[in-house]
């Protein structure tokens, strides 16, 4: 097992327990619910793996993003969020540019408030969980895996009013996945997007 499953499954362990003690000390008091919108631009960075010997690029891109979360108490809550498809052009070293592909990810965290939850008008946040990421969209015969693989992240939400927010967030997660051509691995999309956005959370 590679370096980066144990960091997946640590996290993921972690994450778990966090929120098991969360509610088991909550018991049956009522939490805010949340949810979320805006708009965010993933950088990919650099040297994204390599197809068929070459090296191969993934340019940045922008897009809508949402979610949705739990505070089992005032510092502890599960957050899931997504966005549209990036649609990510492609370029190699030798061939130049080959195409686009859509990547989605969907996050699910546990995020810790240390001002505890939305009772302070300024409330950052700092989270970590699991990536699922799908790739589609590519290139004619050839086909990208899903991806899973660790997350994290830190916010801030500034209050407008009792139940809206102003939110701005940065997150960092690894993905990759073999690029397979008639069932065989030809090469490997290895990245690790660090996407920064802002927009509006709605507490209910």
């Amino acid at each position: 097992m590679s370096k980066i499953k144990y960091i997946s499954a640590a996290v993921i362990s972690a994450s778990v327990l966090m929120a098991s003690q969360a509610a088991l000390a909550s018991q049956n008091e009522a939490g805010d619910i949340f949810v979320r919108g805006g708009f965010a631009k993933t950088d990919t960075g650099s040297g994204n793996g390599n197809v068929a010997g070459d090296s191969l690029n993934v340019q940045n891109e922008s897009g809508f993003t949402f979610g949705a979360g739990y505070l089992f108490t005032p510092n502890v809550g599960l957050e899931l969020n997504s966005s549209e498809k990036f649609e990510h052009r492609l370029n190699t070293g030798a061939a130049g540019d080959i195409g686009t592909i859509d990547r989605m990810p969907v996050n699910l965290m546990v995020n810790y408030y240390p001002l505890g939850g939305f009772d302070s008008r300024v409330q950052p946040y700092v989270g970590a969980g699991v990536n699922y990421t799908r790739f589609s969209g590519e290139p004619s015969d050839v086909n990208v895996k899903s991806s899973y693989g660790a997350i994290g992240q830190v916010g801030v939400d500034l209050a407008v009013t009792d139940n809206v927010s102003l939110n701005s967030f940065a997150s960092y997660a690894d993905v990759s996945s073999d690029i397979r051509t008639g069932g065989d691995t030809v090469g490997k999309v290895d990245m690790d997007p660090l996407t920064i956005g802002g927009g509006v959370t709605f507490r209910f």
